[in-house]
């Protein structure tokens, strides 16, 4: 299989050139990435990533939320992963699940298995490859508290294991442990829940999802938080206290809903839009309020030309 400058041959994935990404991300907007590919499965992708060359840039996303990609687009292959690392079981008494599973699958699944406190898990709207790269959470749970191992896969294609004592884990924060250890691509993870009632499981998760339709602004474009809750307080209180809910750059709009959502409505939004009225509200709160937000989001790709 050629594609653009670069060979490959024996692949089941699929190949796409100069591709819009924002159809690959909540947010609704952002550029165009050199190369999209879609892969068959887990190995699928590490017979990709052993013949990408390693000056490719490379870059990998799962359902796109919690992403900002900046209208210039992004170079390189970026690696679509939630149409195909999907596998959910249970594995030596652990729930096994790849990177690709949507994490609100797992809370259900740990709940049809009689195993309790992945309720929160329901309440990210993203994939488990995503929630291990930021230790996602929310409503008291974060994603690391109960992994008892994960597999990684590195650029030249091998698969390692690794436990957490191999990362440091902090609040929305995943680091090797060592600073000099390469950044590989989160596969899969083990997770070890405790056992539990699976009717108050389901009831919970039934609440937790009650709570978001409430009190988030689900029904427009969003790329759930924009910023980290400062230590001992709320995000959203600092913003909707400076008088930021409804401020608008752009199409890009703080929710009325919540003021920790940046929104698109009708998708008319730019990623620059969003980007300046990221950077409005931490000048804004850090004014009026000396607290520093940090963006929980990531932000990846090129200004536009």
């Amino acid at each position: 299989m050629a594609t653009g400058a670069l060979q490959f041959e024996g692949l089941r994935g699929q190949w796409q050139q100069d591709v819009a990404l924002a159809r690959y991300t909540s947010w609704r907007c952002g550029g165009r990435a050199d190369r999209l590919y879609a892969p068959a499965d887990r190995e699928d992708l590490a017979a990709m990533l052993r013949q990408l060359p390693p000056e490719e840039p490379l870059t990998v996303i799962g359902l796109g939320s919690n992403l900002l990609v900046r209208d210039g687009g992004v170079r390189g292959t970026v690696v679509v992963m939630h149409a195909a690392l999907n596998v959910l079981e249970i594995r030596d008494g652990l729930v096994y699940a790849e990177a690709g599973v949507a994490s609100p699958k797992v809370a259900r699944f740990a709940a049809l298995h009689r195993l309790a406190e992945a309720e929160f898990l329901a309440g990210i709207p993203g994939t488990t490859g995503g929630a291990l790269a930021m230790n996602s959470g929310c409503y008291g749970g974060e994603t690391w508290r109960y992994v008892a191992r994960v597999e990684v896969l590195t650029r030249s294609g091998a698969f390692e294991r690794r436990l957490p004592s191999d990362y440091l884990i902090g609040y929305r924060s995943v680091r090797r442990a060592d600073p000099r250890a390469p950044v590989n691509v989160f596969t899969a993870a083990w997770f070890a829940f405790p056992p539990g009632d699976p009717d108050v499981a389901r009831w919970r998760i039934k609440k937790l999802l009650e709570k978001r339709i409430a009190t988030q602004p689900l029904d427009l474009p969003n790329a759930g938080s924009v910023f980290r809750n400062p230590h001992d307080d709320h995000a959203a209180r600092l913003i909707e206290n400076c008088g930021l809910k409804g401020c608008t750059i752009g199409g890009a709009h703080v929710s009325e809903k919540h003021a920790n959502f940046i929104v698109n409505p009708g998708g008319r939004a730019s990623a620059a839009d969003i980007e300046a009225l990221i950077a409005h509200i931490r000048d804004t709160v850090r004014a009026q309020t000396g607290v520093l937000l940090n963006p929980e989001i990531q932000i990846i790709g090129d200004p536009a030309s």
